[in-house]
């Protein structure tokens, strides 16, 4: 079944064109990933699917809702890891979880032992009452990661979710988001690191200013063109991982 589907998805910043007439479609319980050079439109399609810009023209639907005309009904089934850091820097660890799930109408007293299982997976626990200006990098990667998991979501886009986090600390992202697929969760995500896309997404799509260039499996793209999932990244943009 498709948890979201796009048709002739365009997005204009004045004469510039982010994102080019795309067209996907996403299958319930998978993990979809969009790759490409910094620019590419990779981030412009995250923020059109959990409403947070309108396209330019096009259409996009999540669960069969339209994200202009019902962005309301899409934004209480979802989670969002957004590039930008977005944690409020006056309140606890603790404190962005549960002030963020009243969001989505949760009180106070079901959502406190929901994000301390939460800190506890990504090993915050200890640091729940400290303030987000004592953390690092990482560690706020992380809280944005279980801060977007107190709704249970469905779908859960995370616009790369490890950036910054050390090789242990994506580890433990990484057996978590498998995790949370393994119980039926779609994914969406975007990252540069290409060992991650290979990990963790049943289908990329691969863009290049604007534009779709590819959307395959891994499996398939590393067979079909030869090589790991950089080489063949590399060789159908033509461009860096980062440029």
């Amino acid at each position: 079944m498709e948890i979201i589907t796009a048709s002739g998805l365009t997005k204009n910043y004045g004469s510039f064109k982010a994102v080019d007439n795309v067209s996907f479609s996403i299958l319930s319980g998978e993990c979809f990933g969009f790759l490409g050079p910094n620019g590419a439109g990779k981030t412009t399609i995250m923020r059109m699917i959990y409403c947070f810009m309108p396209p330019t023209r096009g259409e996009v639907t999540v669960f069969g809702h339209s994200v202009t005309r019902d962005p309301g009904h899409i934004k209480s089934r979802i989670g969002v890891v957004p590039q930008e850091e977005s944690l409020d820097l006056d309140l606890t660890v603790l404190e962005n979880i549960i002030v963020y799930g009243r969001y989505f109408d949760i009180p106070r007293k079901k959502s406190q032992p929901i994000a301390m299982e939460l800190l506890s997976s990504v090993g915050l626990l200890e640091r729940m009452n400290e303030n987000i200006k004592n953390l690092s990098g990482g560690m706020k990667r992380s809280l944005l990661l279980v801060r977007s998991l107190v709704n249970d979501p469905e779908l859960l886009v995370l616009d790369e979710p490890t950036t910054g986090l050390d090789p242990h600390s994506r580890q433990m992202v990484w057996h978590g988001l498998k995790q949370l697929q393994e119980r039926g969760k779609t994914l969406l995500l975007t990252t540069h690191y290409m060992e991650e896309a290979q990990r963790l997404c049943n289908r990329v799509a691969i863009m290049d200013r604007g534009k779709i260039v590819v959307v395959a499996s891994p499996k398939d793209l590393m067979e079909q063109y030869g090589g790991d999932l950089e080489e063949v990244y590399l060789r159908l943009t033509g461009r860096k991982l980062e440029d």
